[in-house]
């Protein structure tokens, strides 16, 4: 097997390893002592990568001593996210952030099964769940006659839901997008360690604004480079604000902002867009290895 890994290596134009894979230090260890032009790794949890680095020099996956072997920190997490790893050692950090598949995402015919007044999708997280208490469970006591749906799993038994939300345990992938689309409004709630480093949108954000939902997400620094607020996103300081959002903003006006926000997703945070993005940074990192080998 590592004989065949280390051909596969010598052969590669680029090579990457990723964050929380079990056998990613050696497998990066492998990787550095190749001849492979570029040597990438890309991490979908930076805040919690950054937070080992410092406190223990190394994570399971990740050594501090292997970074400035690497060409590129491909990154989930962007802003000063990526001064702090360059500090740290790295060569060149550059963000490529989650994507949204637009086959799998797209505006559908309301369903009356997920008919409701906003929604919300995720798993239970201690540290998320006073956001949903302000945000969607103060608004559905507050709004008895509007329904609420709340969907994901873990959240303990101890929770005093309101009558008016309805709750899912799990709702297949295949449904999501219905949802989003049966939903006059999409709440989007960030997990802690996100919102302090700023500039990590969630996948679930791109995959509901893709649906074409209006979508009320609570605030963090960056969350502009990616949606214009009050045009694209609202931004709720608090649940009066989801309140009046819900009795005071027409069907219209509410459509309005979900095609701007899925506008903006086709346009810069597709798949595709991705791709064409990882591949642009990978080539300017072969440049200065090429010009490097043909000197020698």
């Amino acid at each position: 097997m590592l004989p065949e890994v280390r051909r596969k290596l010598a052969e590669a134009d680029v090579a990457m390893a990723g964050s929380f894979f079990p056998d990613g230090v050696a497998a990066i260890r492998e990787m550095l002592d190749s001849p492979t032009a570029v040597k990438a790794f890309y991490d979908i949890d930076t805040p919690i990568t950054l937070s080992a680095l410092h406190s223990q020099g190394r994570t399971s996956y990740l050594e501090a001593e292997q970074l400035p072997g690497l060409d590129l920190y491909f990154s989930f997490t962007g802003g000063p996210a990526l001064e702090e790893l360059e500090s740290l050692g790295v060569p060149c950090a550059v963000p490529l952030y989650c994507s949204v598949d637009p086959a799998a995402h797209r505006p559908l015919p309301p369903s009356p099964k997920f008919a409701c007044d906003l929604s919300y999708m995720g798993t239970y997280a201690p540290d998320r769940q006073p956001k949903l208490e302000e945000l969607l469970c103060s608004p559905a006591r507050a709004l008895p006659q509007h329904k609420f749906f709340v969907a994901g799993p873990q959240y303990p038994g101890s929770i005093a839901w309101p009558k008016n939300v309805t709750r899912e345990i799990h709702l297949e992938p295949k449904f999501h997008a219905l949802l989003y689309s049966s939903s006059r409004l999409v709440l989007n709630v960030t997990r802690r360690d996100m919102v302090m480093a700023g500039y990590s949108p969630s996948v679930r954000l791109f995959e509901a604004a893709a649906c074409g939902a209006a979508i009320v997400s609570d605030s963090w620094p960056g969350l502009d480079e990616f949606f214009v607020p009050g045009k694209e996103i609202l931004l709720a300081s608090g649940g009066a604000d989801v309140e009046s959002w819900i009795t005071g903003l027409s069907s219209r006006e509410l459509a309005g902002i979900g095609e701007a926000a899925r506008a903006r997703v086709l346009a810069e945070h597709t798949s595709e867009v991705r791709a064409r993005q990882w591949e642009a940074e990978v080539e300017a990192a072969r440049a200065p290895a090429a010009t490097s080998a043909a000197t020698m």
